[in-house]
């Protein structure tokens, strides 16, 4: 390995004169050692070999301001170290995701898959415990396909009474059927 004031020298080298060799050289001389490094904070060597690819185009990117303010070796080291630590980051963020994903939409065993016919049972259900006027409105607009305007004309109410009733209707489905929701909204 080069000695540490040779790696200063590359660093100044690249930065100061787009030196591609002199990259090349720091390239070579401290990948796979770098990897090593990485594999202490992530199992898949694919992954460490990529964050080290990465933290190297990065240093190559960026060569116009970098300020390496301790010893080449030590800048490395710490860039190779920050992008494990976003790389984890990331993991968690996206396993947390995965997680959330999985609750808000929950795979369905055997035993959990309804028929339509059962769906449609727990409709009914949940719609004969409205007030009359306000199940009318809403199986008139979700059944029949009347507009809201349509609905308050035949009903003789305005048609702010008929948003009054939906928002009820849906409110109380919603209550009632929430873990059936994505399932009735099939076949609605």
């Amino acid at each position: 390995m080069p000695k540490s004031d040779n790696i200063d020298q590359l660093f100044l080298k690249i930065a100061l004169k787009n030196d591609e060799s002199a990259f090349q050289i720091l390239f070579l001389e401290f990948f796979s050692s770098l990897c090593v490094f990485a594999h202490r904070y992530i199992e898949s060597w694919e992954a460490c070999e990529d964050i080290v690819q990465d933290t190297f185009f990065k240093i190559w990117k960026n060569r116009k301001d970098i300020d390496v303010n301790t010893s080449g070796r030590n800048f490395l080291i710490t860039c190779v170290r920050n992008n494990c630590i976003d790389y984890l980051r990331r993991k968690d963020l996206e396993a947390l995701w995965q997680q959330k994903e999985a609750l808000s939409h929950p795979a369905f065993v055997s035993e959990d898959v309804y028929s339509t016919r059962e769906l449609e049972e727990m409709l009914n259900a949940s719609l004969l415990r409205l007030p009359e006027n306000i199940r009318y409105v809403f199986e008139q607009n979700r059944f029949e396909g009347k507009t809201y305007m349509e609905i308050a004309t035949e009903q003789n109410i305005s048609v702010k009474t008929v948003e009054a009733y939906m928002t009820k209707a849906l409110k109380q489905l919603r209550v009632d059927l929430k873990d059936f929701l994505p399932l009735m909204l099939l076949f609605l």
